[in-house]
Parts: structure tokens; C-alpha cells; sequence
């Protein structure tokens, strides 16, 4: 064993007796071996599709709904897009409606509900992932459909307490106590919107109590992402505005959308190794913990596709998870 690998094991061993570090550790590798990357990248994708025709139908419906109320489109604008920075300022000067158009209107619905039914079906199927639910076992098209409807009700509805919420703390308080109360506000009221997602979204044999620990997690970092998001994007659209215009602002948000959907998986990941006790794990194999097995195995089973089909896992240390096979054939 070279001084590097010795070292390296001594900081595996090290990490694997403290539950902070071994809980941390087991996050990051099952976020790895959940191709968590690739999730969020989907999530992206499917967020952007749905934004911008979001965007595009809520002004034509507003120049239609306040048409001549010009003060009155503006400020619904600008409170939707409150929770992009810069991202905001950058959408709020090249997003417009098409006003008295009813083909606008007709596309913003199409393309809303292409990239909003989207982000929800990837929602969903991730967090499948996240938990490594067979194929066999997940739903079908309608009751991912009725989910889907669910998420964007709360969704609205959390948006709606969070705008009445921001204006109580404005009017009744000010200065830098206003600053804090909101960002206090703003973190418990997304603690509490991710857990309903994630108790919509995740399979309904897993408890709530499962799911309170990556919301813990998840909800002040939205509300860091909200803060103080445009220090995390600046250095994407320094410069950039100037040569690439929009494009900037896409790559921009692109972005702050890819750091959104990371922090939803590495919370719902989170949920994952807590309730299940999915640490430790090693840095180094071999050897396996009985940590690495598990998650092993549940990988291995979720890839069911039949009711006829099962598949176990062995291990070579004798511990039995199973063998992969199929029912009615050989090994």
C-alpha cells in the first residue's frame, strides 16, 4: 500500500466512525450512483421550457385582463419574476406580451403545458430514481397526471402565501429587520413547500418523517439561491450582455435553474440515506460496507420491469441479497 492509498484509507476509516461526515459522504455517492447530474439536467430542461412560455402567456393574459391598466401589468410582472435575480431584471426587459394576439396566446398555452406536465412527469420520475423504485412498481400515466395537477396547485398556492407573506413583513417592519424577517419568512414557507412536494412527488408508502430532512435542507438553500443567487450568476453574464445579448440571459438562467434542480435532488437524496441508513460508505472498495450493499442491491431491483420478473443480488462475502434472475429460468 503506497503512502497516497494509506492516507486515503486512514480518511475513509476517519469518515466512516463520525455520522456527520459518513451521512455527507453517503449523500454525495448516492447522488453519484443515482446519475444525479443527469436528473437535475433534465429538471433543467424541462424548467426552462415551461418558464418561458409561462412568461409569455402571463403578459398576453395581462394585456388582455388589465389592458390600459399599464402600472398594474408591470407590478404582477415584476412579483413573478421577484425570485429570478438578475435573471429577473434581464427576462423583465425581453419578455412582452403580444398584446390582442390570440395566437400567443394559443402557443403560451401549448408550450406551458408541454414544459410544465414535463417538469413534472422528471419531477417525478426522479425522485422514482432517488428511491429506486422499480419500474414495476411505479405509476402509470394518470395517476403521474393527477400528481402532476396537485404539485401545481401547491406550487401556485405556495407562491401566493409567499408574495402575501413578503408584503405583511414589508409594511409592518423596515430596514434591516425587514431584510432578516423576510429571508426568516422565506426559508420556513420553502422548508414547508418542499415537503408537500416531496410528499406529491415521492411514492406514498415512504412516511412523511422520511421526507423532513432534506426539506430542513432544501428550504434555506432556496431561499439563499433567491437571496443571493445573483452573486452565484454574475460572473456568467459579466461581459456577456454586452456580445451575446439574450443568449446571455439564457445562459444565465440555465444556470440558476441547474442549481435549483441540484439542490432538489441532493435534498431528496438526502431523504433517501437518512431514512434508509445509507451509510457509511467507503471511499475506497474493497471492502463493501453494508452500506455500499444496499444501495447496491436497490439499484439492482429497480431495474424490474415485469410482475414475472424479480431480480435478487449476492455478494461475495456471503452476506445474501439475492441472485438476478428471472422467474422460470436459469442464473
Amino acid at each position: 500500500m503506497n503512502p497516497v492509498e494509506r492516507a486515503l484509507r486512514a480518511l475513509d476509516r476517519a469518515q466512516q466512525r463520525h455520522t456527520g461526515p459518513a451521512v455527507a459522504v453517503g449523500v454525495v455517492k448516492k447522488f453519484g450512483d443515482d446519475r444525479g447530474s443527469l436528473l437535475a439536467a433534465l429538471i433543467t430542461y424541462y424548467g426552462f421550457i415551461a418558464l418561458i412560455p409561462m412568461l409569455l402567456l402571463l403578459s398576453t393574459v395581462l394585456g388582455f385582463v388589465l389592458h390600459g391598466h399599464p402600472g398594474a401589468q408591470r407590478a404582477v410582472v415584476d412579483s413573478a419574476l421577484a425570485d429570478f435575480p438578475i435573471i429577473g431584471d434581464q427576462l423583465r426587459q425581453n419578455v412582452h406580451s403580444v398584446h390582442g394576439s390570440g395566437l400567443a396566446l394559443v402557443i403560451g398555452i401549448l408550450g406551458l403545458l408541454y414544459g410544465a406536465l414535463g417538469i413534472a412527469q422528471v419531477l417525478q420520475h426522479a425522485m422514482a430514481e432517488v428511491w429506486n423504485v422499480p419500474g414495476v412498481q411505479r405509476p402509470g400515466y394518470w395517476p403521474r397526471l393527477a400528481r402532476s395537477l396537485l404539485l401545481f396547485t401547491v406550487l401556485g398556492s405556495g407562491l401566493l402565501l409567499a408574495t402575501a407573506a413578503a408584503s405583511l413583513v414589508a409594511t409592518t417592519l423596515s430596514g434591516d429587520p425587514a431584510r432578516v424577517g423576510a429571508l426568516i419568512l422565506s426559508a420556513l414557507l420553502n422548508t414547508g413547500l418542499c415537503l408537500a412536494c416531496f410528499r406529491i412527488l415521492t411514492p406514498k408508502e415512504i412516511p412523511w418523517r422520511a421526507m423532513l430532512p432534506g426539506s430542513v435542507v432544501a428550504g434555506p438553500l432556496f431561499t439563499v439561491l433567491q437571496a443571493f443567487g445573483a452573486v452565484l450568476v454574475a460572473h456568467q453574464l459579466r461581459h456577456a450582455t454586452q456580445v451575446y445579448g439574450f443568449f446571455a440571459t439564457v445562459i444565465g438562467l440555465l444556470s440558476w435553474l441547474f442549481l435549483a434542480a441540484q439542490i432538489t435532488v441532493y435534498a431528496a437524496e438526502t431523504n433517501v440515506v437518512r431514512a434508509r441508513r445509507l451509510f457509511p460508505r467507503s471511499l475506497l472498495q474493497p471492502p463493501l460496507t453494508e452500506g455500499d450493499e444496499r444501495v447496491l442491491a436497490d439499484i439492482a431491483r429497480q431495474e424490474e420491469r415485469r410482475p414475472e420478473q424479480h431480480v435478487d443480488v449476492d455478494f461475495d462475502d456471503g452476506r445474501r441479497h439475492g441472485r438476478s434472475e428471472a422467474d422460470g429460468a436459469g442464473p
